[in-house]
């Protein structure tokens, strides 16, 4: 019996050719991605495909391969593709993906100890504090998301009120308050409920018609709550809400913050990179007063994903919200065992991928200027869309546009009002059916609207033309049928 069991391949020229195929085809792939459709329902057979037993015998790796580019790659959820607009998703990037191969080849762990891996994350790290005006000291972690970020940022304010009793021993009688507005992201709800809080100690504020928090409401709030004897403790404030990219008075939220002596913190994951686009960045004024900012580069950034990132003012408290001490941590003077930035010691996780290195390639080999200038043309196109909207006597916009989402509805001259709902709906289901354009669905004032949210590098114009054409042609043809 051989005692080799090491997993490397025994013809290494064999494997190169093999892998140099596979990159190929994802080259054809992006290259190639306006020709394709947006989405396409994964057929049975190739579900089928999936269903299959734990292999035990190996299988060669071209027939994998093979079996990735018939039955997965043609199936994704189309965010790379030009006509993809339902979510708020960014495109990716072939620089972005170079980035991640050289990453899984390295298969670093992030957690901590000396090396080179860490440097490029703080690398990353101080480039993000001088984009949003950050003080050195601030601190800053990689993770999956800003839903993450948001929940990190959520036990990072509990500590600022309750100390490290708050680690140990819990909430025990203290009633903390968060508040946000009612156009909040669900998951800083669901970061109330997970931090122990309690969803329900969330309050959400009432918004104007651009989704902005009321300001004077927000201070009643915050005084009838400490009339009643809670604690306030956090403030979020919203820069890109997820319906319509409504923006919060970041500054007059800071304001507030500043005078409650509560944490400020700011949901960026849609329009925080807003920063690096001259045209929107004084729309962000205040953001640079925050305590914490959750946003992701994976969105507006074009970093593939996962690339959600926290930063936090007080870098300190930032660690003592997770340090631990472990025998099987111990730090040295030298060796790998030593230095002194250990990303375990800001958040959960001790196992973490090198998601630094591909936004270090984008932002080294991009820049931030052409970052920006990508933000601008998807607002810009926004615009468009919304001016043909207005045009168009069946289409109706049903929110003010403010970023690059722009919400809407189908309103055909023969459409009943009262089924104006299940009609717009079943266009939708049409619209990703037809694989050019591929918008999504949500509710505004209680009616359910068509949104665009248009984030991806490669949307241009003729996207913006067909998604208005094929929303005229399947409005039509559904309110037919529906008459038939």
């Amino acid at each position: 019996m051989s005692s080799n069991v090491s997993l490397d391949p025994a013809d290494w020229s064999a494997v190169r050719g093999q892998g140099h195929r596979m990159l190929d085809d994802l080259f054809d792939h992006l290259q190639g991605l306006r020709a394709q459709p947006v989405w396409r329902e994964p057929p049975a057979a190739a579900r089928q495909g999936f269903r299959e037993a734990l292999p035990l015998a190996p299988s060669a790796l071209e027939q994998v391969h093979e079996t990735f580019l018939e039955n997965v790659l043609p199936y994704s959820s189309g965010n790379a593709h030009p006509g993809f607009m339902g979510w708020v998703q960014g495109g990716g990037t072939v620089v972005g993906m170079l980035a991640e191969m050289l990453a899984g080849g390295m298969n670093s762990n992030l957690g901590g100890r000396d090396h080179m891996p860490l440097e490029v994350e703080q690398q990353v790290l101080a480039w993000t504090r001088q984009m949003f005006g950050f003080p050195d000291t601030a601190s800053g972690l990689f993770l999956t998301g800003a839903s993450q970020a948001n929940f990190l940022a959520t036990l990072v304010a509990r500590m600022r009120v309750l100390g490290g009793g708050g680690r140990t021993a819990g909430l025990g009688e203290a009633r903390l308050t968060a508040y946000a507005s009612r156009a909040v992201h669900g998951c800083v709800g669901r970061a109330l409920d997970m931090s122990g809080i309690g969803s329900l100690q969330l309050r959400a504020v009432p918004v104007d018609d651009h989704h902005r928090i009321d300001l004077a409401t927000l201070r009643a709030a915050i005084a009838a709550d400490r009339q009643a004897g809670c604690t306030p403790f956090l403030i979020v404030g919203t820069a890109g809400t997820v319906d319509i990219g409504g923006i919060d008075d970041l500054a007059g939220l800071a304001d507030i913050a500043a005078d409650e002596d509560v944490h400020f913190h700011v949901d960026g994951a849609l329009a925080a990179l807003g920063v690096l686009a001259p045209s929107l960045a004084p729309r962000l004024a205040g953001i640079e007063r925050a305590d914490s900012i959750a946003f992701d580069w994976h969105k507006w950034g074009q970093t593939p994903y996962d690339a959600g990132f926290l930063l936090v003012r007080d870098g300190e408290l930032h660690r003592r919200t997770f340090a631990s001490d472990a025998a099987y941590l111990q730090r040295a003077a030298r060796g790998l065992a030593g230095g002194d930035w250990w990303p375990c010691d800001y958040g959960p996780d001790l196992s973490r991928s090198f998601r630094a290195l591909k936004t270090w390639f984008t932002l080294k080999t991009y820049g931030t200027a052409a970052l920006g200038a990508v933000i601008e043309h998807t607002c810009a196109l926004a615009r468009e869309l919304a001016d043909r909207i207005a045009a168009e006597p069946e289409l109706e916009l049903a929110a003010p546009v403010q970023l690059n989402i722009v919400c809407f509805r189908y309103r055909g001259p023969d459409a009943p009002a009262a089924d104006a709902d299940a009609l717009n709906a079943e266009i939708v289901a049409e619209l990703q059916a037809g694989g050019d354009v591929a918008p999504s669905l949500t509710r505004i004032d209680g009616r359910t609207v068509i949104r665009a949210a248009i984030v991806n590098h490669r949307t241009d114009r003729r996207d913006i033309e067909a998604l208005v054409a094929s929303t005229l042609s399947a409005g039509r043809q559904c309110t037919r049928r529906r008459a038939a």
